[in-house]
């Protein structure tokens, strides 16, 4: 794919739709991809002007707020799924998908009134109203495929997209061979890439640190993880003695930890940086980490392979569809990933962990080969495609 932004016919304004959200995996992607527009067309003196379209008290509506991006909120039905079919009969789901032509309805009306170039639907539920309104509009949409294996409200709108973007090639066989797709990556946010190694050591006070040992980054994401949090904690003694440790461990988890950690062995027990979240220091601590051990979600995977990280992946179990199982067997097969895709334990996780850090060698292969998995320049890809099809 070039890297020219592709030409926008002489227009000064560029109009955007933006939808989806529910989670931060469907939200982020969209707000990387916007600000990669912005900074395109304003390079060219085109205004871009963003409509976000989503829940209402949601975490897409309060992303918009901050970075300056009008919103507006629509009906939105939930689908709770169930290997039961006669389970997936319940109140809930019939109130919920009742409530979905009433949000068509709204889109309908919000996309006729802004007249969009194009419209962006990066999935969840509130994506599926939106892309329908665009579509019965006859505006160009563009959705946008975070996981390897494609979502339900992204599989309804790909017969109706002009494009679907994805994040992997494996997800192609996964769509309608008359839809026209384009590998781009998962957008990962720009700050990511600026981590400095030095700079984490000093605003985190890591003097204890031993520099000759490898550092590992535990984190089950914002809120922590509860399994991932119990098996590291069984593993600390024998983990601080083959590496420094930072670990994220979530509100639910800080007090029991620190309780823990003030009875370590006082040789190591400044190796063991503990802490509820990482903010804005987390490009630094990236930077610092030799190895990663997390979740495996979709954007985990797009921020660990654009950096070229090695990692011990420990999928969610109850991710939808076995969603991180997948992302977390797909890397592992690849050399680019440790993974616990059955038992997790202390002992199969040092399992995994004592060749990445014993071997530096072994840990600069695996990082290597999931560097060759990222996709670092993924939202100007993406962006790229939005301007395509807006031309």
């Amino acid at each position: 794919m070039t890297n020219a932004v592709p030409p926008t016919g002489g227009r000064t304004v560029i109009r955007l739709v933006v939808a989806g959200g529910g989670t931060g995996g469907h939200t982020f992607p969209a707000l990387t991809t916007v600000r990669t527009l912005r900074d395109q067309l304003t390079a060219q003196d085109i205004k871009l002007e963003v409509l976000w379209i989503g829940q209402a008290d949601s975490l897409e509506a309060r992303v918009a707020a901050d970075n300056d991006i009008a919103f507006a909120a629509v009906a939105t039905g939930k689908i709770r799924r169930d290997r039961n079919l006669l389970k997936m009969i319940s109140r809930a789901n019939l109130t919920d998908m009742c409530r979905v032509p009433i949000g068509v309805a709204q889109a309908w009306r919000m996309v006729g009134r802004f007249a969009p170039d194009v419209v962006l639907a990066t999935g969840g539920y509130v994506a599926v109203p939106v892309g329908l309104g665009a579509w019965l509009r006859r505006r160009p949409l563009v959705i946008h495929e975070q996981t390897t294996r494609v979502g339900l409200a992204n599989r309804l709108l790909a017969r109706v997209a002009d494009v679907v973007a994805v994040s992997s090639e494996s997800s192609v066989e996964l769509l309608p061979r008359s839809t026209q797709t384009v590998v781009t990556g998962n957008p990962v946010r720009p700050e990511i890439f600026a981590g400095q190694r030095d700079k984490a050591l000093a605003s985190l006070g890591l003097d204890g640190f031993d520099p000759t040992l490898p550092t590992v980054y535990v984190t089950g994401g914002a809120q922590g993880a509860v399994q991932i949090n119990a098996v590291v904690r069984e593993l600390l003694p024998w983990l601080l003695s083959r590496a420094n440790v930072i670990h994220q461990c979530g509100k639910s988890g800080i007090a029991g930890l620190r309780e823990y950690a003030s009875g370590l062995d006082p040789d190591v027990a400044d190796r063991y940086w503990l802490t509820e979240f990482v903010g804005a220091e987390l490009p630094d601590v990236l930077a610092l980490a030799d190895v990663v051990i997390s979740r495996s979600g979709a954007g985990t995977i797009a921020e660990v392979t654009a950096l070229g990280k090695a990692a011990v992946l420990i999928p969610l179990a109850s991710s939808a569809g076995g969603e991180q199982a997948h992302n977390a067997r797909v890397l592992a097969e690849q050399g680019a990933a440790m993974a616990l895709l059955d038992e997790v334990s202390t002992e199969s996780l040092s399992t995994a962990l004592e060749p990445l850090l014993a071997d530096p060698q072994r840990r600069n292969a695996v990082a290597q080969q999931a560097r060759t998995c990222g996709r670092p320049d993924a939202a100007d890809r993406l962006a790229r495609v939005v301007l395509s099809a807006a031309g």
